[in-house]
């Protein structure tokens, strides 16, 4: 079984003038146009996808849980879907209520656009009814292209505090922190309830060819699930930029071993967090 816990269903329009502004330049075309017939036709081989959108309300980025929730009636493929909720507004609670009756299993957080400190205590309320509500917590954790993003909330250790004063809550750091992948594994090993998926990776092979090997080092290949980042590289797409970094060697330096992808392409993903595919 191969699950997707890494997919993005929301359209240009969600973004406000963001993406235009910020990441056009880095990515080089606009952002595509998400249908439920080009998530389907992406996520061939893919038995579970989970798919959300983005919220970062200082810089205008919304995706409505309602959108999110319209979208799984509209695709074939087994998806769950999770809301993103940007905590430092002042109806986070009714966003969090919202997405619940919704039937949406977990939540996008985006602190580097959305420049909230993780660590601060006012938000410690929303992490206990996300544990409350047995709902994970996905981290965009890492780099960004906008020069309005704040690096500084966006780092692995965040998330190692989070969990510190939090154990029970599921967390997933989203493309593996990069670049700090290093830390990402460090924070894997201590913390029971904390996952990284591995999508956006491989697009950066010598990152990816670190970040994996470092994994085998520290024990943590078995916290590591798969995601493609959909729509910026489909599964497939990933899945062969996973396997090419596999094939690479560096004389008798340590490799990334065939296995360490076979069992990250094949993690029982869904029974780590605790989700669940709903009948429809």
């Amino acid at each position: 079984m191969i699950i997707d816990i890494h997919t993005h269903c929301h359209l240009p329009e969600h973004w406000g003038s963001e993406h235009e502004d910020h990441w056009e330049g880095a990515y080089g075309e606009p952002y595509p146009v998400v249908t439920p017939e080009s998530f389907d036709a992406a996520m061939t081989g893919v038995d579970v996808a989970v798919t959300f959108g983005m919220a970062a309300s200082r810089a205008g980025v919304r995706t409505p849980s309602s959108f999110v929730a319209d979208f799984l009636t509209r695709v074939r493929t087994p998806t769950i879907g999770f809301a993103a909720i940007d905590p430092s507004d002042a109806d986070w609670r009714e966003q969090l209520d919202e997405a619940v009756e919704l039937g949406l299993q977990g939540v996008k957080l985006y602190p580097v656009l959305a420049l909230f400190d993780p660590l601060s205590p006012e938000f410690d309320d929303f992490y206990r009814r996300m544990t409350r509500h047995g709902m994970v917590v996905l981290w965009h954790m890492g780099a960004t292209p906008s020069p309005i993003g704040s690096l500084a909330v966006s780092q692995p250790l965040v998330v190692d505090e989070v969990a510190r004063r939090h154990p029970d809550l599921v967390q997933v750091m989203a493309h593996m922190g990069h670049p700090w992948q290093r830390d990402t594994n460090v924070v894997l090993r201590k913390n029971e309830r904390v996952f990284a998926d591995v999508s956006g990776v491989p697009s950066r092979p010598m990152d990816a060819f670190l970040a994996l090997v470092h994994a085998q080092e520290w024990g943590t290949v078995d916290k590591l699930l798969f995601g493609s980042d959909y729509p910026l590289w489909t599964p497939a797409d990933a899945i062969e930029r996973l396997n090419a970094v596999a094939a690479m060697r560096a004389g008798d330096l340590p490799h990334v071993h065939e296995d360490t992808i076979d069992s990250i392409l094949h993690r029982d993903t869904l029974a780590l967090l605790g989700l669940t595919v709903k009948d429809r």
